[in-house]
C-alpha cells in the first residue's frame, strides 16, 4: 500500500500553532499566582515561539508590561475570573481570535477581501428601559433578527478570522436565543452590552459555566446622572449586577455615554475607584453623538471636555488598574476611523452599518454573506478614504469631518436604518452646530497631534503611538496636574 504524502511545511505550521495554544493554556493557569516580574519573564519566553506579526505584538506587550502598570492590571483581571473564563480567554480570545484568527484575516485580505476584527450584532432592539438619547425604542419581538441569520453570520465570521462578536441591543438579555448562540460557538469569544437590570444570579452562573463571554454594563457615572438618563433606581441595580458577576468570576466592564453633563463625573478618581472596587476590568467611553430623531446638540461633550478626556485616559492608565478605552481619543492606536474596516454593525433588521453611530446602510445581511457585505462598493470607498485626516485624533466622519458623511450619503443613496437617521445631514441648525464643533475640535487637537509626532522629546515620548507606554510615562505628571485642575 502506498503511503500518503505529507506536506511537511503544513505539518510543522500546525505543530507550531498547537504548541502556542498549549503554552497559552499553561501560562494562564499559573498567571494568578505570579508576580509582575515573573509575568514579564514568562511573556519573554513565549515571545520566542511566537511567529510573524504575533511576535511583534508579544514584544510590544512585554515592553508595555515593563514600562506601565499594565502588568498589575492584567494580573488583577485574571484573578477576578473563574478558572473556566481564564482558560477561555487564553484559548478562545487569544489563541483562536488573535493568533489563528490573524492568519485567517490575512488570508481573506490576500484574496482581495476585508475581514473585521469584531462584528457588532443587535439581534433585538427590545429594551426594558427608555433612556434619554437612545435610539432603541418602540420595537417588539417581530422586529428581532432571526436566530438562523445571526448563527450563520457568526459561522461566517469564524471562517474569516473575526476575533470577537459583540452583541448589542436593545437589551441582549431580552433575546431568548442569546445563550443558544454562545453555546453553538464555543471557539468564538463574545461580549455583550447590558443595562444590568436583568442580571440575576442564575444568568451569571450560566455565563460562568460558558466562559467565552464577558459583559459590559452601561452606567452614566454616579446615581444622579445614571438615574436621570436611565430611570429611578437603575444606578443601584447596575452596581448589584456588578456584584453578582464578580461573585461568579464572570469578566465584566462598564460602558459610559459621555455627555456635557456627566463628563467631569465619569472622568474622576472617585468614579474609577468605585469601578475598580466593584471588579470592572475595562471601561469603554463613547462620546454622545447627535444622531437619531431630534438629537440634542447640547448633550455633546464640549471640545474642551473631549481634550480633558484624552488627558484623563493617560492619567488613569498610569495610576489605576482598570483599562480605559476612549472611542475617539484612542483612534491613533488603530489608525483613525475603523468603521467598515475593523468593525461593522448589523441591526435587528439585518441592515449592515459601518459604525454603530452611522445609521445608514447599503446592504442587508439577509441577502448577502458577511464576506460580500464587507466588499460592497460603499465599504470599499469608505476604507479608501480612511483616515480622513493626517491628525488621527480626528477620526469621525460625522463630527470631525461632517463633509465625508454628507458625500457618502449623496453618492450611494444610502438607506436610513431608522427614522431621523439623516437629521444631522439635512437639518440646517444641526449642520451649522456640527460644523462649528468640528472647527473648534480641529483647533484644539492640532498642537496635541503636532506634539505627539514631534519625535523623541522630553514631552512626547517616542512619537510612534504604538501603545508602548513611553509617551504616557513622560506626560504622567502633566496629565495628573490637568486632571486635578
Amino acid at each position: 500500500m502506498e503511503s500518503i504524502p505529507v506536506k511537511k511545511g503544513n505539518f510543522f505550521e500546525k505543530l507550531k500553532k498547537a504548541s502556542q495554544i498549549f503554552a497559552l493554556k499553561q501560562i494562564v493557569k499559573i498567571l494568578p499566582m505570579m508576580s509582575k516580574k515573573n509575568l514579564v519573564t514568562l511573556i519573554g519566553l513565549y515571545e520566542k515561539i511566537a511567529q510573524g506579526d504575533n511576535k511583534k505584538i508579544v514584544a510590544a506587550l512585554k515592553g508595555m508590561l515593563e514600562t506601565t502598570p499594565a502588568g498589575d492590571m492584567i494580573l488583577r483581571g485574571l484573578k477576578l475570573m473563574n478558572p473556566i473564563s481564564r482558560e477561555k480567554v487564553a484559548t478562545t480570545l487569544i489563541a483562536e481570535g488573535l493568533i489563528i484568527g490573524d492568519d485567517k484575516r490575512k488570508k481573506t485580505m490576500e484574496e482581495g477581501g476585508a475581514a473585521p476584527f469584531t462584528v457588532l450584532i443587535s439581534p433585538t432592539m427590545r429594551c426594558n428601559l427608555r433612556c434619554t438619547g437612545c435610539y432603541a425604542y418602540n420595537y417588539d419581538k417581530q422586529d428581532d433578527l432571526p436566530f438562523e441569520v445571526v448563527d450563520r453570520v457568526v459561522t461566517e465570521a469564524e471562517e474569516m478570522g473575526v476575533a470577537m462578536i459583540t452583541i448589542l441591543g436593545g437589551e441582549p438579555l431580552m433575546w431568548e436565543k442569546l445563550f443558544d448562540l454562545f453555546k453553538n460557538h464555543p471557539k468564538m469569544y463574545f461580549q455583550f452590552y447590558s443595562n444590568g437590570t436583568l442580571m440575576t444570579q442564575e444568568v451569571a452562573k450560566k455565563l460562568a459555566k460558558l466562559g467565552n463571554v464577558s459583559v459590559m454594563l452601561s452606567i452614566e457615572g454616579f446615581k444622579e446622572h445614571t438615574d436621570e438618563r436611565r430611570g429611578e433606581g437603575i444606578y443601584e441595580k447596575v452596581l448589584k449586577a456588578m456584584d453578582t458577576l464578580r461573585a461568579e468570576g464572570v469578566p465584566f466592564g462598564y460602558s459610559v455615554a459621555v455627555t456635557s453633563k456627566n463628563e467631569s463625573s465619569v472622568s474622576s478618581d472617585k468614579f474609577i475607584d468605585l469601578m475598580q472596587e466593584k471588579g470592572a476590568i475595562i471601561g469603554w467611553y463613547f462620546l454622545y453623538m447627535p444622531v437619531g430623531k431630534d438629537p440634542d446638540m447640547s448633550l455633546m461633550p464640549t471640545p474642551e471636555q473631549r481634550v480633558h478626556m484624552l488627558e484623563f485616559g493617560k492619567y488613569i492608565r498610569q495610576t489605576k488598574q482598570v483599562f480605559i478605552v476612549d472611542f475617539w481619543n484612542d483612534a491613533p492606536y488603530v489608525g483613525g476611523c475603523i468603521a467598515g474596516k475593523y468593525y461593522i454593525h448589523i441591526t435587528s433588521n439585518g441592515d449592515v452599518e459601518p459604525c454603530i453611530f452611522t445609521h445608514l446602510a447599503a446592504d442587508n445581511i439577509k441577502d448577502k454573506s458577511l464576506k460580500d457585505v464587507m466588499n460592497s462598493d460603499y465599504f470599499k470607498k469608505l476604507r479608501s478614504k480612511q483616515p480622513y485626516s493626517d491628525n488621527l485624533y480626528l477620526p469621525c466622519q460625522w463630527i470631525d469631518h461632517p463633509e465625508v458623511s454628507r458625500e457618502f450619503q449623496k453618492e450611494f443613496n444610502l438607506k436610513l436604518t431608522h427614522p431621523g437617521a439623516d437629521d444631522i445631514l439635512v437639518r440646517e441648525d444641526l449642520k451649522e452646530g456640527v460644523n462649528a464643533y468640528s472647527a473648534r475640535v480641529k483647533e484644539l487637537y492640532a498642537p496635541i497631534w503636532e506634539k505627539l509626532n514631534s519625535g523623541k522629546s522630553e514631552s512626547s515620548g517616542c512619537g510612534s503611538c504604538t501603545g508602548c507606554g513611553c509617551a504616557e510615562e513622560t506626560i504622567k505628571e502633566e496629565s495628573k496636574e490637568t486632571i486635578e485642575q
